[in-house]
């Protein structure tokens, strides 16, 4: 609430009493929109969040070409619906359109704010809320992810990373400026990888995000990971988290493009760690483009995206022994049910921890069978 006592996207801050409009409805959708936006800043959402919102409302607005005081539960079925078969949407996707709608409609049906009795006075009649249980999904799952989504094999990953190379060594044969860029991409996967970062927690990296860790000093300036900007929770800042080396080739890796490759870019006053040849740090879709081509061109499947990585990073850790607990600590969940979801291990895995125990139980057996002869 205001100093004055009025509240972020009221209608009475956003439109003038008494005054007539030129285009009345036209205006005060505009006002809608941008009391909406104003409230869910006061919630503390990222603009990001907000931004998004606010287009999906403008884009079912577009859809069925009338304004929030003439909307149906039914315009909504039928948007939603030619949104999943036509575009062949995710469920995910689906969902969040629906409760962007949902929860404008909230907004501006909430008396405090005052624009259902705007309408009323202004057009003969008010919004309603349009979204309802009955006609949208109801988030059921933890995890809803796509189910061909995976963690690489140790193979197929040390193949990814060996492509990596090659096509460094390939550029730069050819005296082609290149390389550069794809030296700092195959770096990156491999961090990505090596402390099972996502996407975005391994792009907006710091050169000084990385030091040592008193209790690992064989890693030297590269004993940790100091990650600024993991994933937040709504209406909160981005979560921070140290994630400690646990691969020995982690160093050198990160020795090599610090000292000898990053330094080419020209980075004197850029403190990220993957600068971009025309920005301040290199952009998610660069990094999509370049996995999916990699991908492409060892003939994996579309189950394996950027944030296989940080899969892998779950499942390889825990297939070798490490503690659930330490991994969960690692990655940042807050719930092991969290890191459990992310943990595909593979069938040599399980096959070889059922060997293991089978050949206990038989040798137990044995031995007290031969107990008993004795």
């Amino acid at each position: 609430m205001g100093f004055n006592g009025s509240i972020p996207g009221a209608a009475r801050l956003l439109l003038v009493d008494g005054v007539a409009l030129l285009r009345p409805e036209e205006q005060v959708f505009t006002a809608m929109l941008t009391g909406f936006a104003n409230q869910q800043l006061a919630r503390n959402l990222a603009r990001t969040t907000v931004e998004g919102r606010e287009n999906t409302v403008k884009a079912f607005a577009a859809y069925v070409n009338t304004y929030p005081w003439h909307w149906t539960p039914s315009m909504v079925d039928e948007w939603l619906g030619d949104l999943r078969s036509l575009r062949d949407l995710k469920r995910s996707t689906i969902r969040s359109y629906s409760e962007a709608v949902r929860a404008f409609c909230h907004f501006v049906t909430d008396p405090l704010y005052e624009w259902t009795a705007t309408c009323e006075e202004r057009f003969g009649t008010h919004p309603v809320q349009v979204v309802h249980e009955w006609n949208t999904a109801v988030h059921v799952q933890d995890n809803e992810s796509d189910p061909r989504k995976r963690a690489f094999t140790k193979t197929e990953l040390h193949a990814f990373f060996a492509h990596c190379d090659d096509e460094v060594a390939r550029i730069r044969a050819f005296g082609r400026k290149g390389w550069l860029p794809a030296f700092r991409d195959a770096t990156l996967f491999k961090t990505a990888y090596a402390y099972g970062l996502r996407r975005n927690e391994t792009r907006m990296l710091d050169a000084a995000d990385f030091g040592r860790n008193p209790h690992g000093g064989e890693f030297g300036e590269f004993g940790r990971c100091q990650v600024r900007f993991g994933k937040a929770k709504k209406g909160s800042p981005p979560k921070r988290r140290g994630v400690l080396t646990v691969f020995g080739w982690t160093p050198d890796v990160l020795d090599e493009w610090f000292t000898e490759v990053r330094p080419l870019f020209g980075t004197d006053n850029n403190p990220a760690a993957w600068p971009s040849e025309r920005g301040l740090r290199i952009g998610c879709q660069r990094l999509n483009t370049r996995f999916i081509a990699y991908r492409k061109a060892l003939g994996l499947d579309e189950g394996l995206d950027f944030h296989s990585f940080r899969r892998s990073y779950v499942t390889h850790l825990i297939e070798d022994g490490w503690d659930p607990r330490f991994v969960q600590e690692q990655v940042g969940h807050e719930h092991a049910s969290t890191t459990s979801l992310y943990t595909c291990v593979s069938s040599d895995f399980r096959t070889r921890t059922l060997r293991r125990h089978l050949d206990s139980t038989i040798a137990a057996a044995l031995e007290t069978q031969t107990g008993r002869h004795a």
